[in-house]
C-alpha cells in the first residue's frame, strides 16, 4: 500500500508557492504525514543565507500537531529539490507553478516542469485558480536587495 510519511513543500514565497502550501498541508494533515518546508537559495543569494532562513522558519501549519521541518538548500532549485527527495526518501512533493506555456516558458524554463521530469516520487503541481491575480506583492515578506 502506499503511504506518504513525508510531504516536501518547495517554496519560493511567491503568492503561486503560498497557495500551493494550502494543499500541502491539508494532505499532510489527512494522510497523518510530516511536512517538510524547502527553500532553494541560488547563488547570487549566498551572502543572505540568515534572511531567507529566517523567512523559511516563519511558515509553520496552524494545526501543531503536523510534524514540520526546515531545510534551506543552495543551488539549482529544480536540481536541488529533486536531489533533496531522492535522499531523503520523500513520498509526495507539493509545489506552486505560475502556469507559464509557449515562448514564456521557453525563456523562462520552469522549476515545476524540472522536479516533474526528475522527481523519484508523486508531484502536484498547483496553480492560482482561473482569474485569480497574482497579488501586487508576495504574502511572506521578502527583501531581494542585497
Amino acid at each position: 500500500m502506499f503511504r506518504v510519511r513525508t510531504v516536501l513543500y518547495p517554496t519560493d514565497f511567491s503568492s503561486y508557492s503560498n497557495h500551493a502550501y494550502l494543499h500541502a498541508v491539508a494532505l499532510a494533515e489527512n494522510l497523518g504525514a510530516a511536512i517538510t518546508i524547502v527553500y532553494v537559495a541560488t547563488p547570487d543569494q549566498a551572502g543572505r543565507l540568515d534572511f531567507w532562513k529566517g523567512q523559511l522558519e516563519q511558515i509553520r501549519p496552524a494545526n501543531r500537531n503536523i510534524p514540520v521541518s526546515h531545510v534551506l538548500l543552495e543551488g539549482d532549485p529544480g536540481s536541488e529539490i529533486v536531489r533533496f527527495a531522492d535522499e531523503t526518501g520523500i513520498e509526495l512533493i507539493v509545489m506552486g507553478t505560475h502556469g507559464r506555456t509557449g515562448v514564456e516558458r521557453l525563456l523562462t524554463g520552469s522549476v515545476a516542469e524540472q522536479v516533474l521530469r526528475g522527481a523519484p516520487c508523486s508531484v502536484m503541481c498547483v496553480k492560482l485558480p482561473k482569474g485569480q491575480r497574482e497579488p501586487d506583492r508576495p504574502l511572506i515578506a521578502s527583501d531581494h536587495s542585497s
